[in-house]
């Protein structure tokens, strides 16, 4: 796995992130934390932990953490995995070994067997519901979970993405242009568990907003191509 970098975008993990890292030490692969400057008290709780990269964002947001992080990595491949814990790191090898000649591999808690969470609550079920069933009527996109960014790929297709959104709008961005640009992707099971510390960062009525907007956006530049 020395050809893999993870991209762990992180805000306010001071509980999650020192136990999450540990767990990834067995992993022989890069890892590059993406952080605010600002967030000062997670970059404290990792000091003593070595091999690894540090990358502070120019720009603040979810997106921006996965955009600066993906332009900057250099091995083949990257994987987008949440410094909380809840995306579980025994999927890489999978992951890994089924992008040899595709493109991305996404990952779903709704796809059987396997798949499920321990997070996940009603709102954002019914809200990454109805978000993937917007996705594969307008899109086309055969996924089952449009919004869960445990994503593997190569590193040259990620780029060839030509990511914007600063927000969690990158969440469907990434899929749908995955998909207008013709790559091959392939979507496996995943069980998201609890997070180790802290509380979910979206708010689930604004984010939602945008990210229907941003949906019918990318649907009607692609009516104009």
């Amino acid at each position: 796995m020395r050809n893999l970098t993870l991209i762990i975008p992180t805000k306010e993990e001071v509980e999650s992130l020192p136990v999450f890292l540990n767990e990834l030490k067995k992993y022989n692969c890069a890892k590059k934390i993406v952080l605010q400057k600002e967030d000062h008290l997670t970059l404290e709780s990792i000091k003593n932990f070595e091999d690894l990269e540090i990358l502070v964002q120019k720009n603040s947001g979810y997106g921006s953490a996965l955009i600066e992080g993906i332009n900057s990595v250099t091995t083949d491949y990257c994987c987008i995995i949440n410094a909380d814990g809840s995306m579980n790191p025994e999927y890489l090898h999978t992951m890994l070994s089924n992008c040899s000649d595709k493109d991305l591999v996404f990952t779903s808690r709704y796809q059987k067997p396997g798949g499920g969470s321990d997070d996940d609550d009603l709102v954002t079920f019914i809200g990454n519901k109805i978000f993937s069933f917007i996705g594969n009527l307008f899109f086309n996109l055969n996924i089952s979970d449009i919004l869960f960014t445990f994503i593997l790929g190569k590193t040259e297709s990620f780029k060839k993405l030509n990511l914007k959104n600063s927000d969690f709008r990158i969440c469907v961005e990434l899929p749908i242009k995955a998909k207008y640009l013709n790559m091959k992707y392939v979507t496996l099971p995943s069980y998201e568990r609890s997070r180790i510390g802290g509380k979910k960062k979206v708010n689930a009525i604004k984010d939602g907003l945008l990210i229907l907007i941003e949906m019918l956006k990318l649907f009607l530049i692609k009516k104009k191509v």
